[in-house]
């Protein structure tokens, strides 16, 4: 059987050109797809006028891009959050997670190739890309169910190895589909591409930054593939994006015990982030079956926020959605995975 091929924008945009589409007509097409809003072509109103190849086309095309993304199940959790696995069209899963407050966490990558130490997502590494329509196909999926209005890149997969086909989504979320840019969060383990190209780029999203640890080298022993960039270097590069865009840095720290909750650490975080405009999500570690690693007790995850607040820092301590599910990104797959051999074996 032919695997489809990841499904890319600027392919779908060609198809509608195709088909007689001009720039009018391919922005109204494409904003009714990503915010889920109906094309009356029966009505012969100027603003629904469309080339009558594009209108007859239209019923197949948007069952297509629904087979991008189709639910496989879902994981309501007692916060409000919804872990949602999402079947691509070759068969494959990701996670998407419905956030409280109307925001909606998206997947990357199939896998991972950054292999924290400490996450699911990379222990099988990076099976395949996702096309930019299938990292789209996710938040369409996503307000079939409720309005999303944020979309943080932070689930399966590390963005920055995907830079093309994640930045192609954003464009298309920060005009066609309604979200504000600074409501558009790339999450990344820091790759200096990424702010080159975000600077350049006509939708800028808000950055979040996987920082984990001020030690160098417990930071590349904890994040063993990613880029070699100091936690100085870092923030630096942070920085610089936060000012020239208007956004502070959102900074993600994954609380482990007895690693990166000590003093020193926070002594660390206080002299790297003083006077900048930033802030610290200190996230409690979501714990995985099999893996060593403990969150710490909130006491303490609390204090170190309270800690950091005292001199200076905003820090927010953040629940990770869907703890009460065991839902940590890349679970719901692995468990689905396990299952569907544990069936084939029977």
């Amino acid at each position: 059987m032919r695997i489809p091929q990841p499904q890319q924008i600027q392919r779908i945009r060609q198809r509608l050109r195709d088909l007689g589409a001009a720039p009018c007509h391919e922005g109204r097409v494409l904003r009714a797809w990503v915010q889920g809003r109906s094309l009356d072509t029966k009505r012969r109103r100027a603003e629904n006028f469309l080339p009558l190849a594009l209108r007859d086309a239209l019923p197949g095309l948007f069952a297509e891009w629904q087979g991008l993304a189709r639910l496989h199940s879902e994981h309501p959790g007692e916060d409000g959050s919804a872990r949602l696995l999402v079947a691509l069209a070759d068969g494959q899963t990701v996670e998407s997670v419905l956030l409280p407050r109307d925001g909606l966490c998206v997947s990357t990558q199939v896998g991972c190739a950054v292999g924290c130490v400490f996450c699911m997502t990379g222990r099988s590494g990076l099976l395949r890309q996702l096309g930019s329509a299938e990292i789209v196909a996710q938040v369409v999926l996503a307000r079939r169910h409720r309005a999303v209005k944020k979309v943080v890149f932070m689930g399966m997969g590390e963005p920055a190895h995907n830079l093309d086909n994640v930045l192609e989504a954003i464009d298309l979320l920060g005009t066609e589909g309604g979200i504000g840019h600074k409501n558009l969060v790339f999450s990344t383990v820091g790759d200096r591409r990424v702010f080159e190209r975000l600077s350049q780029s006509t939708v800028k999203p808000a950055l979040a930054l996987s920082l984990h640890s001020t030690d160098e080298a417990l930071r590349r022993q904890l994040l063993p593939k990613a880029p070699d960039i100091t936690p100085a270097e870092l923030v630096a590069l942070g920085e610089a994006y936060a000012r020239s865009t208007g956004y502070p840095i959102q900074y993600q720290w994954t609380l482990l015990e007895g690693i990166n909750d000590t003093d020193a650490e926070l002594a660390g975080i206080a002299r790297l982030l003083a006077g900048k405009y930033a802030v610290m999500n200190l996230i409690p570690y979501n714990t995985v079956d099999g893996f060593d690693y403990r969150r710490p007790s909130w006491e303490r995850a609390a204090e170190m926020a309270r800690s950091l607040h005292r001199q200076g820092i905003l820090a927010k301590l953040r629940h990770s959605a869907g703890q009460d599910v065991e839902g940590g990104c890349g679970q719901l797959r692995a468990r689905t995975m396990v299952a569907a051999k544990g069936a084939f074996a029977g």
